[in-house]
């Protein structure tokens, strides 16, 4: 093997750079943005911490909603069809709040406006994201034994636009609300535009039976209990994600009120976070290869339980920043041990249906912990962030002690 590259595969990587990768990356940005910095939208217009955690629920509630429905009209419709219909259709709904917002800059047309961003937003990203990934899964068909970088380069455009979204988006918001919702409607109308190169997918004939959709997560969630490896693994990473979900929805309240910093400092928490995750999600790899799956995981989840104890106590923003990086890295760490032990156990024939019944039960907790942040008083935040703490570290100690002894994680 020489190691260079043929005509053939640089336009073939060219090809995927145009239709692949850059839709993607495009897509991943806005969505970044919109998922982050709505929130911050809704704190900044209505000064309500009630009402920046209900709006984190209302993105969330619709999004868990569409969830089966997305992939059904994704398979029905084509994944190229759904992700330029969906990038378009948030571009042209934040165009009409940042009018809307141009002639009533405060007030209850605000309120009403933002509140209404936050959940319409969130089913189109749902769409976006479930259609560029069947995108993605069809390129890496296409590319055979090279299937693994594709799906490497897509992993890598997620992570970086988690690690610019939230900073760019809190950065842009000290410029004013109109400008920060403009920016992300010319991301979403450019990611609809580069959408028309992506390839068409595979679509189900007219005639399937149209209710496939709760049949295929009535299937996965079975699939789920007759494998008590994954579904004591589900579970306590669900627990967790209670605490990481309210750490999101409170974290505009706690950062801004709390520790007086700005809307950029709130996007550069989730940044940091976004950066650590990477780092430590290519460090287990190596890791679970040398020690194995259970090591690796224990380990993750005294970190993840430990930090976010502290996040309560946390006396400064530097401290906090720094805590819920470590956090999100540690969850990072358990997410690899997941997809290890998903991939092994679950039967091929199933695996789609239970991929997607795992993804929404462990969603779960991200509405319930914007609800719980707006029933929450501000002075009583760190008091939550403790208890959701408590219950992650039994949750996540019950899982793994029952997973010591399971062949599936000894290796």
């Amino acid at each position: 093997m020489t190691g260079r590259t043929t005509p053939r595969h640089d336009r073939h990587t060219a090809g995927l750079l145009r239709s692949i990768y850059l839709p993607r990356a495009v897509a991943a940005l806005s969505s970044a943005m919109s998922t982050y910095g709505i929130p911050l939208l809704v704190l900044a217009t209505t000064r309500s911490a009630a009402l920046t955690g209900l709006a984190f629920a209302l993105e969330w509630v619709p999004r868990l909603a569409a969830f089966g429905w997305a992939g059904a009209v994704v398979d029905r419709r084509g994944a190229s069809v759904v992700f330029f219909l969906a990038c378009l259709g948030r571009a042209l709904v934040i165009a009409a709040g940042v009018v809307v917002l141009l002639v009533h800059p405060a007030g209850t047309v605000a309120s009403v406006t933002v509140m209404a961003l936050a959940a319409i937003t969130g089913v189109l990203t749902e769409f976006s994201y479930i259609a560029a990934e069947t995108a993605g899964a069809a390129a890496g068909r296409r590319a055979g034994a090279q299937a693994h970088r594709v799906q490497a380069v897509l992993l890598g455009i997620d992570q970086t636009a988690i690690l610019a979204g939230p900073a760019l988006a809190g950065l842009l918001l000290l410029a004013g609300p109109p400008r920060m919702l403009s920016v992300i409607t010319v991301l979403s109308l450019l990611a609809a535009l580069l959408a028309l190169r992506t390839p068409p997918s595979p679509v189900i004939p007219a005639r399937a039976p149209k209710n496939s959709t709760s049949a295929g997560l009535l299937s996965g969630w079975r699939t789920i209990r007759s494998l008590p490896a994954l579904g004591w693994l589900v579970t306590g990473l669900t627990l967790s994600n209670l605490a990481t979900g309210f750490l999101q929805a409170a974290g505009p309240v706690i950062v801004v009120n709390y520790y007086g910093q700005s809307t950029t400092a709130v996007g550069l928490v989730w940044s940091a976070a976004a950066a650590a995750t990477l780092l430590t999600v290519t460090v287990c790899r190596f890791a679970i290869d040398r020690l194995g799956l259970w090591p690796v995981g224990a380990a993750c989840a005294a970190v993840a339980s430990l930090a976010c104890l502290a996040v309560a106590q946390a006396p400064d923003y530097l401290s906090y920043l720094v805590l819920v990086a470590v956090l999100m890295a540690a969850e990072g760490g358990m997410t690899v041990v997941l997809r290890t032990l998903r991939s092994r156990l679950i039967p091929p024939d199933r695996f789609g249906s239970t991929l997607s019944a795992t993804i929404l039960i462990l969603l779960l907790p991200f509405p319930v912990a914007g609800v719980l942040t707006a029933l929450t008083p501000p002075d009583a935040l760190g008091h939550v962030i403790t208890a959701c703490a408590v219950l992650q570290a039994l949750g996540l100690t019950l899982a793994f002690a029952r997973l010591r002894s399971d062949p599936a994680l000894r290796t």
